[in-house]
């Protein structure tokens, strides 16, 4: 038995071992040997390590918002691992997780390292102990109370709330991290004084501020700063997004709450957990995002019902939104909560952001190291296993990575974000999903303005439909996983994917563009609604888990899974 600061491990060293040695796929992160690295100026090399630094530190923060004990464990880990290897093993996970548990994106319950430390449903956002019917409980009497301004401030995206006897209190970030922020802020300043980019320069001075200041304007001005960075040799973005937070979306399901809310002005908005991705900006990548952005104020005119709301996007129009493909040298923070999945590309503020209600643009950043990572072997047998051999010519990597940029276009296009947030706690996988969705449907435009050719369409088509296969039922805090079950079972049903006697997909080309784009409308009237219990019903039609999803799940299963990532930065 190996004991962390009076905590088990629960995982045995051996399954450790397999859990290392067979699950895990590294991530290289680039170091002093990269070519982009070597062809940077000094003054941005230097620039480069302060701001790796402040990832770093960024990282504690994230820690510390994930879960009450990860710090104190980790802390505990490292120490034991000099002298212990079972400790050593289990810190390779910690690391991996970037917490104490987390889902792997195959079995059903959360990978827990230690004995009796579980993944909290308010994370360390909120107190440990708190239910969800306490919470609401305190809600409704702290507003008989004329507790209004206080309980807005506990349903913000920027608090940590805590106890405070019969109530809670809510302590804003730049508050409860005010030493890790003017740690970060000063690595930002000094990065900017050796940055040779004037404009990159600017935004880390405003990114700067914005740690030391509990100003929600100051936030907006730093992402507004940050949305137009076009031409710049470096990459660093402070990311704050709020999937994580399962309690503060469940006043949207409690109709006395919400009613309540709603008379009081109220806007409830779930927690950011922040993260950090820093690195080098691939001008070739980068020249090939932009043949597609050129294209998006056409696409506006091609989204349904397009009449009836407003879009970032609009015909004739600048697109207020840069891309860049991005050569990483470190992700930290919530980038590195590699549970199940790792990002590969990235479209932010987000639309509960203040700069993007403010008319602020947006910046797609796509992730190289990411992408670029493959494990050939496993896609052979996957191929084999489940995809008629007719279409194996068709699956291509790249193709995914055109998929992806028409998924982060898509997150531009469509109804905005007043509709989105109306969907309480389902925005997300309607969200997630609407994205998807768009950037099948729009792939024929592209063809049709000869960015991509007919069998590049094919193999985005066949890519994607491979993509979305699923080795375990998702849940909800898994937008994305969602998403793909609802594509899945979209084109199922609607004949574009049949299965074969032998259990093959068969991919009927023809069929594709019609049922994307029923689909699309669809889901753009599910926003247009503003009905969380209309989202909820479109989740749930299109989301079961039956016979054929348990074997896709199986076979994946069989063929060598590897859940598990290491990002490794040498910088």
């Amino acid at each position: 038995m190996t004991t962390i600061n009076g905590y088990e491990i629960a995982i045995s060293e051996e399954k450790l071992d397999k859990i290392i040695n067979e699950q895990t796929i590294p991530i290289e992160m680039i170091d002093e040997n990269f070519d982009g690295y070597k062809k940077l100026a000094e003054g941005d090399k230097k620039a480069l390590k302060h701001l790796i630094a402040a990832a770093k530190i960024l990282n504690s923060i994230s820690l510390e918002q994930d879960h009450p004990l990860n710090r104190m464990l980790k802390d505990g880990l490292e120490k034991q691992a000099k002298v212990r290897s079972h400790a050593a093993k289990a810190l390779k996970l910690f690391n991996s997780l970037n917490g104490v548990a987390g889902l792997n994106g195959i079995d059903d319950a959360p990978v827990e390292i230690f004995k009796n430390v579980h993944i909290l449903k308010g994370r360390n956002f909120y107190p440990a102990d708190l239910s969800v019917d306490e919470f609401h409980d305190i809600l409704s009497k702290m507003i008989a109370k004329g507790k209004v301004a206080e309980v807005q401030e506990i349903l913000s995206a920027r608090t940590m709330v805590r106890r405070k006897e019969d109530e809670l209190y809510a302590i804003d970030y730049t508050q409860y991290f005010k030493d890790e922020f003017f740690e970060i802020a000063n690595e930002l300043e000094v990065a900017a004084h050796y940055s040779t980019n004037p404009e990159f320069n600017e935004y880390l001075s405003w990114q700067a501020q914005a740690l030391l200041q509990n100003n929600e304007d100051m936030d907006m001005l730093a992402d507004k700063h940050w949305a137009v960075l076009q031409d710049t040799p470096l990459e660093f973005t402070l990311s704050r997004e709020n999937y994580d937070d399962e309690i503060t979306p469940t006043v949207f399901e409690n109709a006395e709450i919400a009613k309540l809310l709603a008379e009081h002005n109220i806007n409830p908005v779930p927690k950011d957990m922040l993260g950090i991705r820093v690195g080098i900006v691939n001008k070739q990548g980068t020249d090939l995002i932009l043949k597609f952005k050129k294209q998006m104020p056409e696409l506006a005119k091609l989204m349904p019902l397009c009449d009836l709301y407003e879009q970032k996007i609009n015909s004739g129009n600048e697109v207020k939104q840069t891309m860049v493909d991005v050569d990483l040298a470190t992700l930290q923070g919530d980038y590195a909560q590699c549970r199940g999945g790792i990002t590969t590309a990235q479209n932010l503020p987000n639309d509960d952001k203040l700069a993007v209600k403010t008319g602020g643009g947006r910046r797609n950043v796509y992730h190289r190291q990411v992408r670029m990572t493959h494990d050939e072997e496993k896609i052979r047998r996957m191929l084999d296993a489940l995809l008629l051999k007719e279409f194996h010519q068709y699956y291509d990597e790249e193709a995914d990575h055109i998929f992806v940029i028409g998924h982060e276009n898509g997150h531009s296009l469509g109804p905005d974000s007043s509709y989105k947030t109306a969907l309480g706690g389902y925005q997300h996988i309607i969200e997630e999903n609407k994205a998807d969705v768009v950037s099948i449907a729009m792939m024929p435009q592209y063809v049709k303005s000869g960015v991509i050719d007919e069998i590049t369409l094919k193999k985005i088509y066949v890519t994607w439909i491979m993509r979305m296969l699923l080795k375990a039922k998702p849940k909800k805090i898994q937008p994305h996983r969602i998403g793909d079950l609802i594509h899945f079972n979209y084109l199922l049903n609607n004949g574009v994917i049949t299965i074969t006697a032998d259990n093959k997909i068969n991919i009927d080309f023809a069929k594709m563009p019609e049922v994307i784009n029923k689909l699309l409308q669809k889901t753009i009237e599910v926003q247009l609604s503003k009905n969380p219990k209309k989202a909820r019903e479109f989740i749930d039609d299109y989301s079961e888990w039956g016979d054929l999803h348990e074997y896709i799940a199986k076979t994946l299963l069989s063929l060598g899974v590897k859940p598990y990532k290491e990002i490794r930065t040498y910088l």
